[in-house]
């Protein structure tokens, strides 16, 4: 796929995700993220430097412009662990854990944005406000607790699937538990 079709692709996915989720400043967007299924290759396959920079390019300026914190999920051969900014990190409480992204261990999409953030870092696990999933990552394990489908009229990327979702908190209580009309932050 074209280095601009994976761009445009990406950002109307993210706009149209915000639009649905309304985030808030400072909230973490997650994406995992296959550049061997973009390109059309079995997941970790096919690894694309070439893709991976495509949607860091795409996402980063979506994510900037909407005040959002980007935080790359890192392949199965790093447990899925998280490239995110330092400053994320601590804010947020997270554990910092010492290991560098490679593209074929944690994938050219950590590796990219590895090489793009200010001062990143890796961390095991973050609860993410809202996520894309390009190429079947499996973010799910990244998000708040409850996650929310959102379909966009971005259904793929290059050939990789493309799935987003917002977050909610729970609903808790019984029959008799009253809820404020509208979503809750």
């Amino acid at each position: 796929m074209e280095r601009n079709n994976i761009i445009a692709a990406v950002s109307q996915a993210a706009e149209e995700l915000i639009a649905a989720a309304k985030p808030e400043q400072g909230d973490l967007l997650i994406v995992g993220c296959s550049s061997s299924e973009i390109v059309g290759a079995v997941i970790g396959h096919g690894s694309s430097a070439e893709a991976a920079e495509a949607v860091y390019e795409g996402l980063s300026a979506v994510a900037a412009r909407h005040g959002l914190s980007l935080a790359a999920q890192c392949c199965e051969h790093l447990n899925r662990c998280v490239v995110v900014e330092r400053a994320v990190a601590k804010q947020r409480g997270y554990e910092i854990v010492n290991v560098l992204p490679q593209p074929h261990a944690g994938g050219s999409w950590s590796v990219a944005c590895w090489s793009h953030f200010t001062e990143p870092v890796v961390v095991e696990a973050v609860k993410a406000e809202l996520g894309i999933d390009i190429g079947d990552t499996l973010i799910g394990m990244h998000l708040r607790a409850v996650a929310v489908p959102v379909r966009t009229s971005v259904r793929s990327v290059g050939e990789a699937n493309l799935v987003c979702a917002r977050t909610r908190p729970k609903f808790v209580g019984g029959s008799r538990a009253v809820y404020p009309d509208g979503d809750v932050r």
